[in-house]
């Protein structure tokens, strides 16, 4: 078929793109090609340990940093879920784009998915206390089949990665499905509740602050173990984590995340009570700013960008059977962004 003038214009004007592309007139990397998202979406918990969130979220933090980088509209959306369970099935599900949850909860996904699922930063690792209305349990060799234990995931969140460890010292690793079967899911704030009104058979909750402060005010109510003693420091409870296709299509986003939480990390450590009137403010947790600021000022009270203990962790899920994977360094669960901090 002759050419005609309409095809040799199109013909000429495809050759002189390519001129321009070859002679590096005109460059674009596959980056500056595609935006990044204008809606960030985060599942959040209940819990001290998350506190930088809660910074972050209130001052607007995580949007200032991707200000910095360029990304003058995005949007944070916050959505309060009350356990891992629920947190990674948004994730999963792509309801949400990030998670604030527990370590443990993390490598039970990067696991699944087989690195599809990594960490992004963390918020905490605080000291969590087993505590119990039952008079008769005084270790964790005491607790029977009629206790029920209220942990926010059954058998393989934060809580229950503590409470493993320990059995598998005290009794043996063959032990664990007894205690697992004492194990029921509640949140935190409802947990709370049900130990101090000894409701729905729950005898016991392996909690975190505050909720673990007010239980130990009642009476009746006694620590069992705390998880410093069982893991030998912290064990992050609070971190954030994502997909690696959203990390991949938003660097700018995660990174200002990060920097955002550093910047609430560093917030709390300069001013422990501007941090403990922004979280009741955010919360509506029944405590006053003194009794907050007391608590924070506890010993352990660790609030970090970088993950504490999780290798341990996933190394005790391997040999609990509960992941095939039994990772070297806690490095191959977490995005490049933290891998300049000392983590464990």
């Amino acid at each position: 078929m002759p050419a005609t003038p309409r095809t040799r214009s199109f013909t000429r004007l495809i050759g002189a793109a390519g001129l321009l592309l070859a002679s590096g007139a005109v460059t674009f990397t596959a980056t500056e090609a595609r935006a990044e998202a204008s809606e960030l979406r985060v599942a959040k918990q209940p819990g001290l340990s998350y506190l930088p969130a809660v910074i972050a979220e209130k001052l607007g933090l995580v949007e200032k940093h991707a200000r910095g980088a360029g990304l003058s509209d995005l949007k944070v959306n916050w959505t309060r879920l009350t356990s891992g369970g629920a947190s990674n099935d948004a994730l999963l599900s792509g309801n949400v784009d990030m998670v604030i949850s527990g370590g443990p909860n993390m490598l039970i996904l990067w696991a699944k998915t087989n690195g599809e699922v990594k960490g992004i930063v963390t918020t905490g690792a605080l000291p969590m206390l087993l505590v119990t209305s039952n008079p008769n349990v005084k270790s964790v060799k005491d607790f029977t089949e009629a206790d029920r234990i209220a942990v926010p995931t059954i058998r393989v969140g934060t809580q229950p990665v503590v409470l493993g460890l320990a059995v598998e010292k005290e009794l043996g690793i063959s032990a664990l499905e007894k205690y697992n079967a004492m194990q029921v899911a509640m949140g935190h704030p409802d947990a709370l509740i049900a130990v101090q009104n000894k409701t729905s058979g729950v005898t016991a909750h392996f909690s975190q602050p505050p909720f673990q402060n007010m239980a130990l005010k009642t009476p009746g109510i006694h620590a069992v173990l705390n998880s410093f003693d069982v893991v030998g420091g912290g064990l992050t409870n609070g971190m954030v984590y994502g997909t690696t296709k959203f990390r991949d299509a938003n660097p700018k986003i995660v990174r200002a995340f990060v920097e955002g939480i550093k910047e609430a990390v560093d917030l709390i450590g300069k001013d422990k009570r501007a941090a403990a009137e922004i979280y009741l403010d955010v919360t509506k947790e029944k405590l006053t700013v003194d009794e907050l600021v007391a608590i924070l000022n506890e010993p352990n009270m660790l609030f970090t960008a970088a993950p504490q203990n999780l290798l341990k962790a996933a190394q005790y899920f391997n040999r609990a059977g509960i992941i095939k994977q039994n990772p070297k360094d806690w490095k191959e669960f977490f995005f490049p962004e933290v891998h300049d901090l000392p983590g464990s």
